[in-house]
């Protein structure tokens, strides 16, 4: 849901290939570029779980990285496409309650109260148009994920330099809790106008 926010709001595809919904209580715009689309689906499928359906019945087959708890950070990249220079990074750590994981220990907190919480990230990502600079060129995009050492990873994902920017500049933002994780919110970007001749 962020990705796909982050992805219109930043200009990285053009407005006309997203489709406009409603999710979260906001309107969204959802890509409707197919590479994107499978990309997003995959990338969900492996942080969250596999799931297979037999009958009317949904079934997990494996617990995956945030479930499992192993899943630190996930990181969206934003990338020059003609230099690969990295532009902006939206990095969004993840804290998982361990008692949760390891004990089954329930944890409660209302939908309403999270969905609040996701607003308010949206909305921030929304905004953020007003204070980061203009990507005035063609964009790519990244997404890296944190994992504890231990985790299997598919064939088809390879390691990755982190892509960091030399002397960003920040701007936290919201962060939300569902009881179970609890997730930073963080842009750091590239900022030409304040470096000093």
């Amino acid at each position: 849901m962020f990705l796909f926010s982050i992805l219109y709001n930043r200009g990285v595809y053009p407005e006309e290939s997203f489709a406009k919904v409603k999710k979260y209580g906001l309107p969204m715009l959802l890509t409707q570029d197919e590479g994107v689309k499978s990309f997003i689906s995959n990338l969900t499928a492996q942080l969250s779980g596999h799931f297979s359906h037999s009958g009317n019945e949904l079934i997990v087959l494996e617990k995956e990285w945030l479930e499992a708890g192993k899943l630190q950070r996930v990181v969206l990249v934003i990338m020059s496409k003609a230099t690969n220079e990295v532009l902006e990074r939206w990095n969004f750590s993840i804290e998982t309650d361990s008692e949760v994981v390891e004990k089954g220990v329930s944890r409660e907190k209302s939908d309403k109260e999270i969905m609040r919480e996701i607003q308010a990230i949206m909305r921030q990502i929304a905004s953020s148009i007003t204070y980061l600079p203009c990507l005035d060129e063609p964009c790519v995009f990244d997404v890296l994920a944190y994992t504890d050492k231990d985790v299997a990873v598919p064939f088809t994902w390879i390691e990755s330099d982190p892509k960091l920017i030399a002397n960003p500049q920040m701007v936290k933002l919201h962060s939300f809790d569902t009881k179970i994780h609890k997730v930073d919110t963080l842009v750091s970007y590239k900022n030409d106008e304040w470096e000093e001749q």
